[in-house]
């Protein structure tokens, strides 16, 4: 399987770009072709997809947007095609908190997700993306993260958490005392205690 690959952009089409990886050039379907420009060197991690009557590469920018991809494959009904044009619409950071939080209203605005698809996309993926969401909590808030784990500690879920993570970073705790009080009481307030 081909990993990643890395060259020159030399064409940039309606759907794809292809890169000249020391003379031989590879067309990888990417979300936004027009961002890309020619004679620039380009990473991209890609999906290498082999079906009886074609081989193709799907490239993504980041590795969030990847493992987002790769998960949405494995949803029925959810072919390359379509989990690419929702990453079109939608990054994997966005995708990643909308299926979380079981915002069905999102993931069915995306191109070729209706209500069921959205539905099953939420019930197959919720619950198995916190590790990726994990991996881009930026580096800068070590409270949050202390905070997070103390929750999940004492029983907390992932998504549950994720609705809460935005109001407590917002109030600017700079202790994991004062953070986790705070949300010990949202979440208190949200089970109506």
């Amino acid at each position: 399987m081909i990993a990643f690959v890395e060259g020159i952009v030399r064409i940039v089409r309606p759907a794809s770009v292809v890169l000249d990886v020391n003379g031989v050039g590879y067309e990888v379907f990417v979300c936004d072709p027009y961002k890309y420009r020619i004679g620039k060197v380009t990473f991209l991690y890609t999906y290498h997809q082999i079906r009886e009557d074609a081989q193709t590469l799907f490239g993504f920018d980041t590795e969030m947007d990847y493992e987002i991809f790769t998960r949405l494959l494995n949803v029925k009904g959810i072919g390359a095609k379509t989990a690419l044009a929702m990453l079109t619409k939608c990054p994997g950071a966005d995708m990643a908190r909308a299926i979380e939080e079981g915002d069905v209203k999102l993931l069915k605005s995306l191109p070729g997700i209706g209500v069921k698809s959205a539905s099953q996309i939420v019930l197959d993926l919720q619950g198995k993306l916190v590790s990726i969401q994990r991996e881009e909590i930026e580096i800068g808030d070590p409270v949050w993260m202390q905070t997070q784990e103390a929750l999940e500690a004492l029983g907390y879920k992932a998504n549950t958490l994720q609705s809460i993570k935005k109001e407590l970073q917002d109030a600017g705790y700079e202790s994991v005392d004062e953070m986790l009080r705070h949300a010990l009481m949202l979440l208190a307030k949200r089970n109506g205690v």
